[in-house]
């Protein structure tokens, strides 16, 4: 998914021909990659909300090895599919005590892809719960870590008890490319259940200061 006018004003500003936005939430639990694929898609600096991990969440958030920092409010990021239309990214804070947050985050989205991680798929279930809660089509994307196990799409279809159409694939969030198949694989799926109201796939473009 090449970005078509990152080059534009620097790759900072939008080009005055875009007309419509499209909106994609990156959903997962804490640590699996959401700010790295962002990072690694957006046309300009992503917007992060990291703050450090005090010991004011022991007990409450989950603590992973060599992780000291968490996204508390939102990711975003920009790419510019053509001369008419922009996608933006938002990615979701991990803790599950963020989650009434999301309600915000999805709203006008056209999908989530969920990041899982296979060496806990477990921590993957609330938040693959709470999007079918919130209405929220989406497509799950096993971030490929170098220590992590690999399985088949069908195996990880089925240890976490997804719908036979939802599509399951492998990615490397820190790869570009990679990142962007997975995208494209959540797109593909949203015109596909959209096709009859393919006109619901657009919004009118926000307005966006030249500040």
């Amino acid at each position: 998914m090449a970005s078509a006018n990152s080059e534009h004003h620097g790759g900072r500003y939008l080009p005055s021909t875009v007309r419509t936005s499209v909106k994609i939430v990156i959903a997962g639990p804490l640590g699996v990659g959401k700010t790295t694929l962002i990072g690694s898609l957006s046309e300009i600096p992503p917007l992060r909300t990291e703050e450090t991990m005090t010991q004011a969440g022991q007990g409450v958030d989950e603590v992973l090895p060599g992780k000291a920092t968490t996204t508390v409010a939102m990711d975003f990021g920009r790419i510019t599919l053509n001369s008419r239309r922009v996608l933006y990214l938002f990615g979701t804070p991990g803790q599950p005590r963020f989650f009434p947050l999301w309600r915000h985050l999805t709203h006008g989205a056209l999908g989530a892809l969920a990041l899982v991680d296979t060496r806990r798929l477990e921590a993957g279930f609330d938040v693959l719960g709470h999007l079918e809660d919130l209405g929220v089509p989406f497509a799950v994307a096993a971030n490929a870590f170098p220590d992590a196990p690999l399985y088949p799409p069908e195996e990880l279809r089925e240890a976490l008890d997804l719908l036979p159409d939802t599509p399951v694939v492998v990615c490397d969030a820190r790869d570009r490319s990679s990142s962007a198949q997975a995208l494209v694989t959540l797109v593909d799926h949203l015109y596909t259940a959209a096709a009859p109201h393919s006109a619901s796939l657009t919004a009118p473009l926000p307005q966006e200061t030249s500040a």
